[in-house]
């Protein structure tokens, strides 16, 4: 057999997949654990953020107190979001690994601060989604939803985000997409996803670019699919095209009534 200098680069690919294809495995496999748990813790710091930034504020109603309160939360919060949409996410690893322990005492996993940094990365981002998908529903149903006696977390649970949340479907596979990429910026603090098999196995072997290659031809592979399976979904979702609406409750009136009363 010739040794690996002395292969072209088809037959280096076929040598690599030889030798390390459970080292490529293994960090695809990683990598999807990582997207896959942080774009769902994520979504739910989120949704959070999301619907304490759009609580309405009333002076009349509203005490001092909650108003002074749920301002300064609002404010936090603000500061959470722009701070990890605005910096990039290898450097939010950095200071959640190296910094925790330095400047609060907190000793963090390397896989504890990937988990941690990826999850609030993406609220970051879910949050300005979901506040604009609430935001985007009609006000007269939350209007008509107090009107019939539903406190703002009532209106919200069962009203307002079943409707936002189909908006919001596609920026969180987006969001999914973005994080199986970007895991690769976690190999910075020793995570051993695909990107860092693909530096460990190119430094060992001086094959960057059939390693880049294999590399690039899996995370295509990993979100093509992941793609396909989000669109299955939201298809899903959508039910089938023909369909009847049953209200035996009559709620839809009730709130289409209400809400022009309250306007």
């Amino acid at each position: 057999m010739p040794s690996i200098s002395e292969m072209n680069f088809f037959q280096r690919i076929v040598y690599l997949l030889q030798h390390y294809g459970p080292s490529y495995a293994k960090g695809a496999g990683t990598t999807m654990l990582i997207a896959i748990v942080s774009t769902f813790i994520g979504c739910v710091i989120g949704f959070a953020v999301g619907i304490v930034q759009t609580i309405p504020l009333d002076a009349r109603r509203d005490s001092s107190a909650k108003r002074i309160l749920i301002h300064a939360v609002k404010i936090m919060l603000k500061a959470y979001v722009e701070l990890f949409r605005g910096t990039p996410m290898i450097v939010q690893a950095v200071f959640i690994y190296y910094g925790a322990a330095q400047l609060f005492n907190i000793q963090l996993g390397m896989w504890q601060s990937a988990f941690l940094v990826v999850s609030i990365n993406t609220g970051a981002y879910m949050a300005e989604s979901v506040r604009g998908g609430i935001i985007s529903v009609d006000p007269g149903q939350m209007e008509g939803a107090k009107a019939i006696g539903m406190t703002h977390f009532q209106a919200m649970t069962n009203v307002i985000l079943p409707q936002a949340f189909r908006n919001i479907i596609p920026q969180i596979g987006n969001n999914f997409i973005i994080n199986i990429k970007d895991t690769s910026v976690l190999s910075i603090i020793s995570i051993v996803d695909l990107f860092f098999v693909h530096k460990s196995v190119a430094g060992a072997m001086y094959t960057y670019f059939e390693s880049a290659t294999i590399v690039m031809a899996i995370y295509l592979t990993m979100t093509i699919i992941s793609s396909q399976l989000l669109n299955l979904w939201e298809r899903h979702l959508d039910g089938n095209d023909n369909y009847e609406l049953v209200d035996n409750m009559d709620i839809g009136n009730q709130l289409h009534n209400a809400g022009r009363e309250a306007r």
